[in-house]
């Protein structure tokens, strides 16, 4: 048994190392969406020549494959790329969230707060933590991308283990964890929604509520965090190996009198921050909430990122000056001045990712894709279990071209529900499958805007890091965090377990 697990982990280690070799041939990040978005071009026009179209699932409108290789797509490439750039949602979060982290990072904040606290917990237990934190992430919404892969590679770094290990655990955590958590989050109300609008437009009272799957996702985030804490420490550290990036060799100093004085102040102002958050939510007919009085959707959760904002903003000053880094308010602007300096390269790979992925969107090749890859699993016609795991297998590769779970939900939702409810089957029962897979290959696609983000991190412990360092990292979790998502949902089916309150498999049961 001894000898065919280590057969087994070597074959592992030489795909990994294979996909790592083959990835890191492709060009750069920069030209890499450059040459895509040629590809794009191209393709878009071959295609458009046989008059392709696709009936919009919901509308019923047909929808034809647009050439850039034309009038009209000339006038869009020109017109639309300052746009496309300036307006990438991810450059704004990054760049905004990035003032706040990086001036706490700048001051000496984080690195108090790692030895302040993290270090002294036990090590044995810190993977799970970070697995965990990524995972429950998602509440603060794509900021968690920014947030928790960079620290986690910060605290393994501090501990002596291999940084890139920990930026993996955190950035699997955040991006196919995505969907998880302990409680109700958008992502629920969002998905539920789109489902309980097909199911009326088919003609059927059934309500789809932001809690039908509460129960699955809680068990979900127990299960995820146990597998990829394992998956680091069995796949992922064993592969990298030792650390022997710059300063590795390097031991933190222990904190002095007034570092330890500093992040008591940060904790205090921290909590006087959080205290007013909540008091300000609390409040009768808080503007923080939506017209109903709830939170999900609301402004609070819509103005998330500048509220994180304002928080590492506001312990980073307070730390800063207890410590005596920060004199005059010259020094703040000075300390976020060196922050964005670190992110001048994502900056330029921003730029051409954003032409590609709005080329990819403007001429509907991902719904022509997605469409038909659901149309063709429809026509097998199957029955039972096996037919609901192809949708999830489908909806995964899917993934790989639409990064946004909203926006392929309601390409796929018309289709897959009107198909399953035909066969009985509960319609949050569908979503589960569908959230399963759609968070599974977050973390692989190039369509996910925010691993160039990572990329960018990773870089920062290995210069000669490339795309298929970062997706040979991400592959084991993808995959394993599918299978075993696959088995739970299989579980919970099989075994009568309610996916939330009072949702079983069929509808009628």
């Amino acid at each position: 048994m001894s000898n065919n697990n280590e057969q087994s982990s070597k074959g592992m280690a030489r795909f990994l190392n294979f996909i790592e070799r083959v990835g890191n041939k492709l060009p750069e990040p920069f030209m890499l969406f450059v040459y895509l978005a040629g590809f794009t071009i191209l393709f878009s026009w071959v295609v458009s020549l046989f008059g392709v179209t696709v009936e919009e699932p919901g509308t019923g409108e047909e929808v034809a494959i647009q050439s850039l290789v034309s009038g009209d797509g000339l006038e869009y490439i020109l017109t639309s790329m300052l746009d496309n750039f300036t307006g990438f949602a991810p450059l704004g979060l990054v760049l905004a969230m990035m003032l706040g982290i990086g001036l706490a990072d700048k001051v000496g904040l984080l690195e108090t707060a790692i030895k302040s606290t993290i270090l002294k917990a036990p090590k044995s237990l810190i993977t799970y933590a970070v697995i965990f934190v990524g995972i429950l992430g998602n509440l603060a919404s794509d900021a968690a991308f920014v947030i928790v892969p960079p620290l986690a590679a910060m605290v393994f770094y501090t501990i002596g283990r291999h940084p890139l290990a920990g930026l993996a655990a955190g950035f699997a955590g955040v991006g196919s964890g995505f969907t998880a958590n302990i409680i109700i989050a958008g992502t629920d109300a969002l998905l539920s929604g789109i489902s309980t609008e097909v199911m009326q437009s088919i003609g059927s009272d059934i309500v789809v509520t932001p809690v039908d799957n509460w129960y699955f996702m809680i068990a979900s985030v127990v299960v995820l965090s146990i597998t990829g804490a394992l998956i680091t420490e069995k796949i992922i550290e064993p592969r990298l190996g030792k650390y022997e990036g710059e300063g590795s060799e390097n031991e933190l100093e222990a904190s002095t009198t007034l570092e330890k004085k500093g992040f008591r102040n940060a904790v205090i102002s921290g909590l006087v921050f959080i205290a007013i958050l909540i008091i300000a939510l609390a409040w009768p007919g808080s503007a923080l909430r939506n017209e109903e009085g709830g939170i999900i959707p609301s402004p609070f959760l819509d103005g998330i990122v500048p509220i994180i904002l304002f928080f590492f903003i506001t312990i980073g000053i307070t730390y800063g000056v207890t410590v005596k880094k920060i004199e005059s308010t010259r020094d703040i602007s000075g300390f976020m001045s060196e922050a964005m300096k670190d992110m001048s390269g994502f900056i330029v790979l921003i730029f051409a990712a954003a032409q590609f992925i709005a080329y990819f969107d403007w001429t509907n090749i991902g719904t022509w894709v997605a469409v038909s890859g659901a149309n063709a699993l429809e026509a097998m016609n199957m029955t039972g279990l096996p037919v609901v795991v192809g949708f999830s297998m489908l909806t995964a590769l899917m993934n790989l071209l639409i990064f946004s779970g909203s926006a392929q939900w309601a390409l796929e939702a018309p289709i897959f529900l009107q198909m399953f409810y035909l066969l009985d089957y509960h319609p949050a029962f569908i979503q589960a499958a569908y959230r399963i897979a759609d968070s599974s290959t977050n973390i692989i696609t190039p369509m996910n805007p925010y691993i160039i983000v990572v990329l960018a991190f990773m870089r920062e412990y290995n210069k000669k890091a490339g795309l298929g360092t970062l997706i040979s990292l991400m592959l084991p979790y993808s995959i394993i965090f599918f299978a075993i998502w696959v088995v739970l949902l299989v579980a919970f089916a099989l075994l009568g377990i309610p996916f939330g309150p009072g949702v079983d498999m069929y509808i009628n049961q």
